[in-house]
């Protein structure tokens, strides 16, 4: 016992992401921008490590392994259908992005959508909602403006 809380470590830095010891690792992983449950779970389970094990206790040897599997997803043969970038405008590949640079691109297709004034762009420019939500009541900004009551 002694030597379990020895290795324990309380933050584990993986991806560029600091994940706290005492999360479970399908759970921990998916504290990674990028990176849900599902996926976490394939990686944990094509790798081999236990799911009910704490990120605390996870080995040098088993981290860099995540970390490998993270940042080139393909090796681990995991359909595309997982992916989080399938068919990129540019480069017509399917992708997985995490951590800064799923922010990055996302923010970079949004540039795009404003630049070449699609209808997605159009409301994205102006703060509108985007996915076809209602408007007449909801997402409204600023101050609301309420019913006043009349003084008896």
């Amino acid at each position: 016992m002694a030597g379990e809380v020895e290795n324990f470590r309380y933050i584990v830095r993986i991806a560029g992401t600091d994940i706290e010891g005492t999360w479970k690792v399908v759970y921990g992983l998916s504290k990674i921008k990028g990176i849900g449950i599902a996926t976490a779970n394939a990686i944990c389970r094509i790798l081999g490590i236990d799911e009910d094990k704490r990120i605390g206790f996870l080995t040098e040897a088993e981290v860099k392994k995540i970390e490998q599997a993270i940042t080139d997803i393909r090796q681990l043969g995991l359909p595309s259908w997982m992916y989080n970038r399938r068919k990129d405008y540019e480069t017509g590949e399917d992708m997985h992005l995490y951590g800064a640079n799923l922010l990055w691109v996302a923010r970079r297709d949004i540039e795009r959508e404003k630049k070449i004034k699609s209808w997605r762009g159009l409301r994205h420019a102006v703060g509108l909602k985007v996915r076809g939500q209602r408007t007449h009541t909801t997402g409204r900004l600023g101050v609301t403006v309420g019913v006043s009551k009349k003084k008896k």
